[in-house]
């Protein structure tokens, strides 16, 4: 099998995964630490802006090859067994489909500018901003 084959069959299975991390979140006796990691890594993933931008050469599809694997198996570790289990059940039997948001899309967008904002803020006059004076 050739390794472009590999990878399609485990971007599928992550996929899969996804979903049902997310009917695992609505599951009721997933604790709280779990949901919020859950809902980061959901949100991580589809959050149309990367941590890394794509376009860097090399660093900027780290964030897609490894940063978001990692969160995927972390939420899988902090759930249940069984609860993953089941959930994957109900991933295989009702495939997910999202609907466009535009609430979270601006959301997350805001997010982003004010981190972004808040970095050349830091950058630009220092430790000590002069507005904050």
């Amino acid at each position: 099998m050739k390794t472009i084959e590999k990878l399609k069959i485990i971007v599928k299975n992550l996929k899969k995964e996804m979903i049902a991390i997310y009917y695992a979140h609505q599951h009721p006796k997933i604790t709280v630490l779990p949901k919020m990691i859950i809902l980061f890594t959901l949100g991580y993933a589809l959050s149309p802006i990367d941590l890394i931008p794509d376009f860097i050469p090399v660093l900027g599809y780290v964030d897609d090859l490894l940063i978001l694997p990692a969160l995927i198996m972390l939420s899988i570790k902090l759930i249940p067994h069984e609860i993953m289990e089941e959930s994957r059940k109900k991933a295989e039997n009702q495939p997910l489909r999202l609907k466009k948001n535009w609430f979270f899309a601006v959301g997350f967008i805001s997010i982003w500018i004010v981190l972004l904002t808040a970095f050349v803020i830091y950058y630009q006059y220092g430790q000590n901003p002069v507005f904050l004076e």
